[in-house]
């Protein structure tokens, strides 16, 4: 780690999905983004579903993510993620049925629908797709 980078590390319940020297990250906070440089204040928030941005010294790369938290404290940035999603890892045509099929039950709108779980996996699809654009 140089004095220009930080280390970050994206955690979920199942995996370790990046650790690595990064020169800037941006998350969906819920409420609103929230962007780190090295030697960021220390810091606790949670997250909404969204996209991460991630600069490394040569590149750029977006995750996926669906809430959690992120801590950033001593040149270290690590969330802790539901879920979270490399964009190389995201099946775009998996993403636009989940995508379809969220719509449809909330156009539906039938008794049997849980309408707040349908505007979530709604959210979810559309970060997806948006990690993967």
């Amino acid at each position: 780690m140089t004095e220009k980078t930080q280390r970050l590390e994206i955690v979920t319940p199942e995996r370790k999905v990046y650790s690595g020297d990064v020169r800037f990250v941006v998350v969906p906070g819920v409420e609103g983004e929230l962007g780190f440089l090295p030697h960021h204040a220390p810091l606790v928030s949670a997250l909404d579903i969204g996209v991460m941005r991630v600069q490394e010294e040569n590149r750029t790369f977006k995750v996926a993510i669906s809430g959690g938290f992120v801590e950033v404290r001593n040149n270290r940035v690590v969330v802790l993620a539901r879920t979270a999603e490399r964009e190389d890892e995201i099946d775009r045509e998996r993403a636009l049925a989940a995508k379809a099929r969220a719509e449809e039950r909330l156009k539906a709108r039938t008794p049997d629908i849980d309408i707040v779980r349908a505007e979530l996996a709604l959210k979810r699809a559309l970060a997806r797709l948006k990690a993967v654009s």
